[in-house]
């Protein structure tokens, strides 16, 4: 006999939510919570290493700290966290039952048990091969097995989101079509299962070889189908946090989309064109064709960012419309200055929008163009532009919603309030300076990942100008900067969990009407001439930024 499911209305947002779904939600979001401390520790590590007056860790242990914090942070602390918005888009927005809970709890275990291998494996010292375990680089069997398991689990998570927007779907529990945040999170699952088809296409193989039943893998292949895991499970990333940002726009201001139909279409622009992006990783690659890379890094390159470009507009335009209906009507920005500042959810929200498009968008799309690409490639430039969207962007809005998660599923009031407010700041400036002057330091030509930017006793000495090892030091105290921001996060939220007060809804309020995070429809207020500053803004910095770059290109030819 099947049981038969069990919810209850939330006092905030008036959505029904189904108990296994909210378990599951809390399981994997505590999870990505924890692994985030361990790879924001590892992460600390790496850069009071690369620091060059620190110079932490020996080489050894820095490509150990190394490999572990790019696990950690860019696969295991980003999947868990979007399983858990997957199944909060599905089953508690479509106020429906989670298909199949007892496949999400081994869906979990499979993860959990996935990523230990891994990191077990890591700490032992014999599979430092870094993030991208580039072959013929090899890591110990159960390296590769840990990684496969992750997968499969997060693979089932797909599934059971599939199945519930089904169920809903069947059970008739909404009207209309799946609200935005849904739909976002169903790009964000179409993205996962192609990224997790490439990981076994390339990590199965690679297992085998390991083991010695396959004796050889080509070094190109590998890293062709590789990067149509590596790079696109940033696009995962980059389709959730985007959810999370219409949904706290929803949730915050009641705000509604300027229009649903060119949002979705932005969603869809990444599921037919955001694979290309990662295709820069390969411009400096023999055996692939000129066209292969012109086209990859120009039209291509074009279309793909195009749906990013149109939410950084959409999603300011839509809480400006909002504001604006409130009656915030003086000048181009007075909705943005009574926006509430103080409250996490909103400046972690908006910070993440900032920071993303700015840093993390500007410097993707220059990256990407073939000719700059050979000028920054293996530089330390690369891993500015992705802790600028990855951390800045997707960790930061990850963190913003949780602050609203936490009343809503757990029930807790936070803990330290105002410690609460200054850490998006925190962590926000921290990443920023962070990503920018390490994109700085690897235009002046700083490794990538060489363990010591000095060269100490190499045979060919290279001489950095003094301005890149000012830079990396600016780039260690901002790492510091934006890892008490993070320890902060954690502090709050892990300990508004345990210790914070029990959320007291008054007895006889009745429940609020369902927030438009659940709803379809777009506002009605669309004059947003604050936002078109914005983007003018935006679009200004994108051709400077874009302009130097081309210069600094220009300068290392001799031309007459």
């Amino acid at each position: 006999m099947v049981a038969k499911p069990i919810f209850r209305t939330c006092g905030f947002t008036g959505l029904k939510i189904h108990d296994e779904a909210e378990k599951l939600i809390k399981i994997n979001a505590v999870t990505a919570i924890v692994v985030l401390a361990v790879g924001g520790l590892f992460g600390l590590l790496v850069a009071l290493t690369r620091w060059p007056t620190v110079h932490l860790l020996p080489a050894d242990l820095f490509y150990l700290a190394l490999t572990a914090h790019g696990i950690d942070i860019l696969i295991v602390w980003c999947i868990f966290f979007e399983v858990a918005l997957m199944y909060f888009a599905s089953a508690i927005l479509l106020q429906s039952r989670l298909a199949t809970p007892k496949m999400g709890w081994v869906a979990y275990a499979l993860m959990v048990l996935g990523a230990g291998i891994t990191n077990w494996k890591v700490l032992e010292g014999n599979s430092s091969v870094m993030m991208t375990s580039y072959v013929p680089m090899q890591a110990d069997p159960l390296f590769y097995v840990g990684l496969i398991l992750f997968a499969v689990g997060a693979l089932i998570a797909c599934f059971i989101f599939l199945g519930t927007l089904v169920v809903a779907k069947a059970e008739k529990t909404y009207e209309g079509s799946i609200p935005l945040v849904t739909f976002g999170a169903l790009t964000a699952c179409i993205i996962a299962i192609y990224t997790i088809s490439s990981g076994a296409i390339i990590l199965i193989p690679t297992f085998l070889w390991s083991v010695g039943l396959i004796s050889h893998i080509d070094p190109l292949m590998y890293k062709v189908v590789w990067w149509g895991m590596g790079h696109s499970s940033q696009q995962i990333n980059v389709a959730a946090h985007i959810a999370v940002w219409y949904a706290i726009a929803a949730i915050l201001f009641g705000a509604k989309p300027l229009s649903e139909k060119v949002s979705r279409c932005a969603y869809l622009t990444y599921i037919f064109f955001l694979q290309i992006a990662s295709a820069h990783h390969l411009l400096v690659e023999p055996g692939l064709s000129s066209a292969f890379k012109i086209f990859n890094t120009s039209y291509g390159m074009y279309l793909a960012v195009l749906g990013s470009m149109i939410h950084g507009l959409t999603v300011p335009g839509c809480i400006e419309a909002a504001q604006r209906k409130k009656g915030f009507n003086n000048g181009l920005f007075e909705w943005l200055r009574k926006a509430p500042w103080g409250n996490p959810i909103f400046s972690g929200m908006f910070l993440s929008l900032i920071l993303f498009g700015f840093l993390g968008g500007i410097s993707g799309v220059t990256m990407g163009v073939e000719q700059i690409n050979i000028m920054i490639h293996n530089t330390i430039y690369v891993p500015g532009h992705f802790h600028a969207t990855v951390a800045a962007g997707t960790t930061l809005a990850f963190m913003a919603i949780t602050y609203f998660l936490v009343p809503v599923l757990f029930g807790r009031e936070l803990i330290l309030p105002g410690l609460a407010k200054l850490q998006p700041y925190l962590f926000g400036l921290g990443m920023g300076v962070f990503s920018l002057f390490m994109m700085g330091a690897g235009t002046l030509g700083v490794s990538r990942r060489h363990w010591d930017m000095a060269f100490s006793d190499a045979p060919h000495a290279f001489a950095h100008a003094p301005a890149a090892f000012l830079m990396m030091g600016i780039v260690g105290v901002a790492a510091c900067v934006a890892v008490v921001g993070g320890a902060l996060f954690v502090l709050v939220i892990v300990g508004s969990v345990l210790f914070g007060k029990p959320v007291v809804h008054a007895p006889a309020a009745p429940a609020p009407a369902p927030s438009p995070v659940a709803s379809y429809g777009n506002a009605e207020h669309v004059a947003v001439p604050g936002t078109f500053a914005l983007a003018l803004l935006f679009l200004t910095v994108f051709v400077l930024y874009y302009f130097v770059n081309w210069k600094y290109l220009a300068s290392t030819w001799i031309m007459s």
